[in-house]
């Protein structure tokens, strides 16, 4: 059995043709809505991208305020930790593995050092970050066997509320503002220790 096609008429053909037409326009469209969208999103990436840099510069300036104008060095020698050598952006452990990390400052006194970790809003998490930061160099150091050194951690923003400032105290962190001087370390409040790692 053998099916036979039968030709399409004129009218048919047309009525085909320009259902097909009318697709290609609509997916046409689309085409360019997604190029727009596409074009869109570009933009955006790009300004995010500007914006992480700015805040990245802003974050260096104001550790270079720390150490320059906010005489932080000096700050901490008042508190009896006699800082010798200071450095920004310290990395430690393996690129990319959970054992690794940055600290923003890095100050040492010999046997002592100070782990600063700097943001422009500091933030609750910020402050927990820092601590895992803290446990995480320790953990670090103490592989390479230097475990007799000992960490204190502190914490810098230009903008901090209260209740962060005193959960950075309640565990043992420094906690240093921008103030009238360029910066200072809050005072601690009474029965205050530095937390060592």
């Amino acid at each position: 059995m053998s099916t036979q096609q039968v030709p399409l008429t004129y009218e048919q053909m047309m009525s085909l043709f320009l259902e097909t037409r009318e697709r290609q326009e609509a997916a046409q469209k689309r085409s360019e809505a997604i190029d727009k969208q596409i074009e869109k999103t570009q933009a955006q990436i790009e300004a995010t991208n500007i914006a992480v840099g700015s805040l990245t510069r802003k974050v260096g300036d104001m550790v270079e305020k720390l150490l320059g104008e906010g005489n932080l060095v000096a700050q901490f020698r008042d508190l009896g930790i006699k800082v010798k050598t200071h450095s920004r952006n310290k990395v430690f452990g393996e690129k990319g593995t959970p054992e690794s990390g940055e600290i923003d400052l890095f100050m040492e006194d010999g046997d002592v050092a100070i782990l600063v970790e700097a943001k422009t809003t500091l933030k609750m998490n910020d402050v927990r970050d820092h601590i895992e930061r803290m446990e995480k160099y320790r953990r670090f150091v103490d592989v390479d066997g230097n475990n007799g050194k000992r960490f204190i951690g502190a914490v810098a923003g230009t903008v901090i509320e209260e209740n962060v400032i005193k959960f950075a105290h309640g565990n043992g962190l420094y906690v240093i503002v921008q103030s009238a001087r360029a910066v200072e370390i809050i005072a601690q409040p009474e029965g205050f220790v530095a937390k060592k790692w």
